[in-house]
């Protein structure tokens, strides 16, 4: 391998993957090396192969070899989709440390998720943080722009805490407000009135369980649909309660939800303050639980920023667009 570094020069790292299976370099690459070029626009590197060797210049040549180098790892057991590389770019963009520490000072790294169809990883410091104050912590916050796993992940840990027996049954909660449109009737039972809002949590189900099993879950009460405004009354004891889009909450929702947590019982608040559906002059339940709920004991926060999207790099831009407009409007 050679590495050339120094005043003014530009970096180079040349590399072999092993083993020199043509399949495996096929994946890796994409189709007409397209997981190659995104790399190199993403890193601003100049990435040249042939078979197995590989020879990238650029500032960020040493990010980029290990980079190919854990996407290599991956190609024996997954597809290199434009999706996985993408992923792959934001943890060693980053350069994000694999340590987290407690609110003890301990610090170890955060484990994946294990779920009937296999593990899923956190992405970056923010999501690991995010798993871990979700395990330590009876009611969990997470806040923060769309894309970032908020949700997802809220449902990977009530699946993983239902299969090792922690809970009972997994509980779906989401206020049923528009996204500044009117529905209007909608015909069936109540589960089938609110499932369109549940449907981000029904897809992650059904990714990390199967179609067929969350329907039998269904079925039998194990996995519930509870919309908010039904909720009143309740105690929920041994329950995984998920509360999702909960900038759409009012102050009084919020309290009355936070106040059906059980014995034995565990909940996640996710949602974005500010995408708030909620009528004018309607002041958000999220954002009032923030500021109330600050310095409790059992009760965590993990805020997420735009550099934690793990959806298409054009999302992250977006996000950060329109959070520069409304940090101009505010100031």
């Amino acid at each position: 391998m050679a590495d050339a570094t120094g005043a003014g020069a530009v970096a180079l790292r040349e590399f072999t993957l092993e083993p020199a299976d043509n399949e495996r370099l096929a994946n890796l690459c994409g189709p007409l090396d397209d997981n190659l070029r995104g790399i190199e626009a993403r890193l601003d590197v100049e990435i040249r192969r042939r078979g197995s060797a590989f020879r990238v210049q650029g500032a960020r040549a040493a990010a980029c070899e290990a980079l190919l180098r854990e996407l290599f790892r991956l190609t024996s057991t997954e597809e290199i989709t434009p999706a996985a590389v993408n992923l792959a770019l934001r943890d060693h963009a980053d350069d994000v440390a694999k340590v987290v520490t407690d609110a003890d000072g301990e610090a170890g790294e955060e484990p994946g998720l294990r779920v009937l169809r296999g593990t899923i990883r956190a992405r970056g410091p923010n999501q690991r943080e995010y798993l871990h104050r979700i395990r330590r912590n009876d009611l969990t916050f997470g806040v923060g722009p769309a894309g970032t796993g908020k949700t997802y992940l809220a449902v990977g840990c009530a699946v993983e805490a239902l299969q090792s027996d922690q809970v009972r049954r997994i509980v779906l909660v989401r206020p049923a407000v528009e996204a500044g449109e009117r529905l209007g009737f909608l015909p069936g039972d109540l589960s089938q009135k609110v499932d369109p809002y549940l449907r981000p949590m029904y897809d992650a189900l059904y990714e990390m369980m199967g179609f067929d099993r969350v329907a039998k879950l269904i079925e039998r009460n194990v996995i519930e649909v509870a919309p908010l405004a039904f909720m009143r009354g309740r105690s929920l004891n041994d329950s995984f309660i998920i509360l999702d889009e909960s900038q759409n909450t009012t102050v009084e929702q919020m309290k009355m939800f936070l106040t059906r947590i059980g014995f034995g019982s565990r909940a996640v608040v996710t949602g974005d303050p500010t995408q708030t559906d909620l009528p004018p002059g309607k002041p958000s339940g999220l954002r009032h639980a923030l500021d109330v709920l600050r310095g409790v004991q059992g009760v965590g926060f993990q805020f997420f920023e735009a550099r934690d999207v793990v959806r298409h790099p054009l999302v992250q831009r977006i996000v950060q667009a329109y959070e520069a407009r409304e940090a101009r409007e505010g100031g």
